[in-house]
């Protein structure tokens, strides 16, 4: 969790645990050179000078941005794909805060749309949680779950 990862060639990325999380994945298919965040808020707060810049989308994707970018990826040539934002739990109050899943999903989504970064697959919401491969060689998204059936993105 909060953490970013890159890799090439044969280099599978794996992230566990996606509940209210997302998992978001950037590929060069060209160079076969791709990377993942797995994201736990949707933004750094303000107020806050220290912490881990990886587990908020909004400094997380940037950072993946940047440590493509210094493997020399074109970045006009990614493609997304993301997992995850899932509502764990069911809340009897209707506070926005508590929308932490669908919160994820919607800054993911806004940040690539802004960096004109295209989504190409996405197993996001519902309430069960995720686990999320990158398989470098092909770009393929393996998405596992316990109770469902494992989709190919």
């Amino acid at each position: 969790m909060a953490d970013l990862k890159v890799g090439s060639g044969e280099d599978i990325i794996i992230t566990s645990g996606l509940g209210s999380c997302v998992g978001v994945t950037l590929y060069n298919k060209s160079t076969k050179i791709g990377g993942m965040a797995h994201v736990m808020l949707p933004e750094f707060p303000a107020n806050r000078e220290q912490g881990n810049p990886a587990k908020y989308a909004d400094t997380a994707l940037d950072m993946l941005l940047d440590k493509l970018r210094k493997k020399r990826v074109n970045l006009n040539r990614l493609e997304a794909k993301m997992a995850g934002g899932a509502q764990m739990f069911n809340f009897s109050s209707s506070n926005d805060k508590m929308r932490i899943g669908a919160r994820n999903i919607e800054a993911v989504e806004r940040i690539l749309q802004e960096k004109g970064i295209p989504i190409l697959g996405a197993e996001v919401g519902e309430n069960y949680g995720r686990t999320m491969e990158l398989h470098n060689a092909t770009g393929k998204v393996l998405i596992k779950t316990v109770k469902h059936d494992d989709i190919v993105l």
